[in-house]
């Protein structure tokens, strides 16, 4: 072999995996665009080719916080992962917040990528959103996991201490004027998670895609209510991820 061939490959062999691999996801200046959706800017990345993959990140998060499950699908799919509405890299000037909008971005989202149906992962309020994106627009559905996700927000679907501490937020802050924008974005994504969602078990069975309902053994959302979940959607699977938590993604 040419020793300038042998150089060449010793070098790609002993390069650093990371340094060749390693994506800023959610701000990566190569890939990411915005869409106008429904009078707001909506920040999109997109990777991979293949069927549309729809990933929806949880409450104050980004597409930054699915980055640990973007490289693995992105080898089958199209990846399209999403800033929500007030999130990340996404602006939303209005007052109010609510997984029907969202659930409502995501699909008019699809129609702008002149995307038909979507396969679509939730995780904790992206979880929510995923299940009201297919009560809601069942057509732009092919299956769904949704992880972490609860369908009321009181202590019967989150672990006692959240609830307990969220109330006391609640408490400290609700007659607080907010003087910066920021502060009242943070505190209407708050509110959000306060007083939503608001999903009855008879709107499940408007699902009926195949659904993968996921929790962690020891998650924020009571198995019970999990259970819930998987059992008022028709064809429902029901994965609890032993030694894994609410950040299971």
């Amino acid at each position: 072999m040419p020793r300038i061939l042998l150089l060449l490959l010793l070098f790609v062999l002993t390069k650093p995996v990371s340094s060749q691999t390693k994506v800023n996801y959610g701000n990566n200046k190569a890939v990411g665009k915005y869409y106008t959706v429904r009078g707001i800017n909506i920040y999109v990345e997109e990777y991979g080719t293949g069927k549309p993959l729809l990933l929806i990140h949880g409450n104050g998060g980004s597409i930054h916080s699915m980055g640990s499950i973007i490289p693995y699908f992105s080898e089958q799919y199209r990846v399209i992962a999403v800033d929500s509405r007030a999130q990340g890299k996404s602006t939303d000037p209005a007052d109010s917040l609510s997984f029907d909008m969202m659930a409502d971005d995501n699909a008019v989202l699809l129609n702008k990528l002149h995307i038909d149906t979507a396969y679509v992962i939730g995780w904790s309020d992206g979880g929510i959103v995923a299940l009201s994106l297919a009560i809601r627009h069942p057509d732009k559905v092919i299956k769904l996991a949704s992880t972490g996700a609860n369908l009321w927000p009181d202590s019967t679907a989150l672990l006692p201490s959240l609830w307990i501490g969220e109330q006391r937020y609640y408490d400290s802050l609700h007659s607080t004027k907010f003087t910066t924008a920021k502060e009242k974005n943070d505190w209407k994504i708050f509110m959000l998670d306060w007083l939503q969602p608001n999903i009855a078990l008879s709107e499940l069975h408007k699902i009926n895609c195949p659904s993968l309902i996921i929790s962690g053994d020891h998650d924020l959302i009571n198995l019970e209510h999990t259970i819930k979940i998987y059992q008022n959607i028709t064809k429902a699977y029901l994965w609890v991820v032993p030694n894994s938590g609410h950040t299971l993604p």
